[in-house]
Order: C-alpha cells, then structure tokens, then sequence
C-alpha cells in the first residue's frame, strides 16, 4: 500500500508516518508539507509544499496512491469564524478534492476530533465547522473515506507536539497513562494506536465510517 500523508511534522502526523515506516503492509509513503519531516528512510518521499489550497503542480504524484492519511489541523482558540472555516473546511476539501481527481480508488482518512457535530447546529464554532467538513467528504466518492474523532492522545516512541504547553502535559501524564486509560478507555488513545487503526482502515476497510476513540482503539488492537 502506497500512502500520502498531509501533516507528517505534527504530532499526529509524525505518530502515523512512524507507523508506516514500520508496518509492512505500507510499502511507501509521500509526505506532504511546507518543510521536511527531518527523517531519512527507504519508504519515505517529501513533496515540499506552501500552498494547501492548490495542487495542480504536483497532482500527479497522487495518482499511485492508495490511502491519503490527514492529519492537519488548527486550534479554533483566538481565531474567528470564518479563519477557522477557512482554515479547517477549505483546506481539507482543497486537498481531498486533488486526490480525488488523481486517484478516486483512494480511501481518505481524517483526523478530526471528539466533540466533533456532525449535525452542524450545535453550539461550538469549531465542532460545527469540523462537522461539515466530514459531511463534505463522506459525500465525496472516495473508495472509502472515514472520519476519525479521537479524544485525548498520549503520544509515543518519542513523538512530540509542538505546542510547548502541551507537550508539558504529554510528560506528566506519559507517567501515569496506563492508569488514565483504565480509568478513562472511551476518551484515551495513543499516536500509536490512531496510526494503526489508519493503516487497517486502509487495507481492510470496517463498517464504522465515523470512529470515536473506543472505535479507533477496537480497530487498533484487531490481527488481519
């Protein structure tokens, strides 16, 4: 399986191309950013992009890929309505529709959240927002597409964020994470277990196209 990933440098992003370098189903992947993942291996090839809106230039390097992996996003916080539609809903669409056009045999994974409103007329600014952008790619006719909405994530195998703050948080709770997980399993995952519930997404395919975390984690945890 050839896989394309958009946010390779993110903490998501990093966790999933781990996992592909690693699994032996992958056989290469593309990673799409605005600077290099800074990792040096046989399956991994970078296309350095500044411009996630447009794609005609490099299009064609989608067209032999058989999953894209989306793991871009933004935080809402301090931004208004309208940067944040732009930002999260034009992005993705703007990319998913690049690979549609070059590979419709592809199956879409994104990475969304938990608390995601999938009816649109919630309260919260941005689960509206991440809301309509899954509505707008489960319509599109991927092979498959699914919607991944993970709550808390313990990043692993010395994955970091890049928010500072954050990953402050990620160091106190990696000590105590297991017993996070037993006390909350429906809202806790890993960068490890999202990356591989991906992967089997792609390669087997499951009847749930809307994943929470224990969905993640059940695909996560099953043997082909």
């Amino acid at each position: 399986m050839r896989v394309v990933i958009f946010g390779g440098t993110g903490m998501v992003g990093m966790g999933a191309l781990l996992e592909c370098m690693d699994d032996a189903r992958v056989s290469s992947v593309l990673v799409v950013g605005r600077r290099s993942v800074g990792i040096h291996h046989p399956k991994l090839d970078e296309i350095i992009h500044q411009d996630f809106f447009h794609y005609d230039a490099i299009q064609s390097r989608f067209a032999d890929c058989d999953a894209c992996f989306f793991c871009l996003g933004v935080s809402s916080v301090g931004m208004d309505a309208d940067t944040y539609r732009h930002l999260t809903y034009d992005l993705t669409i703007s990319a998913a529709q690049a690979m549609l056009a070059a590979n419709p045999r592809m199956t879409f994974c994104y990475v969304s959240g938990e608390g995601t409103d999938g009816t649109e007329r919630g309260r919260l600014m941005w689960a509206r927002v991440k809301g309509k952008t899954e509505n707008a790619l489960l319509a599109m006719p991927f092979k498959a597409s699914y919607m991944l909405r993970p709550g808390y994530i313990q990043p692993l195998k010395g994955v970091k964020s890049k928010t500072p703050l954050y990953q402050g948080v990620y160091n106190v709770l990696g000590w105590i994470y297991p017993a996070l997980h037993a006390l909350l399993p429906r809202y806790t995952t890993t960068t490890v277990a999202l990356a591989r519930a991906m992967i089997r997404l792609a390669t087997v395919g499951d009847a749930q196209r809307v994943l929470s975390t224990v969905d993640i984690n059940r695909v996560a945890s099953l043997s082909d």
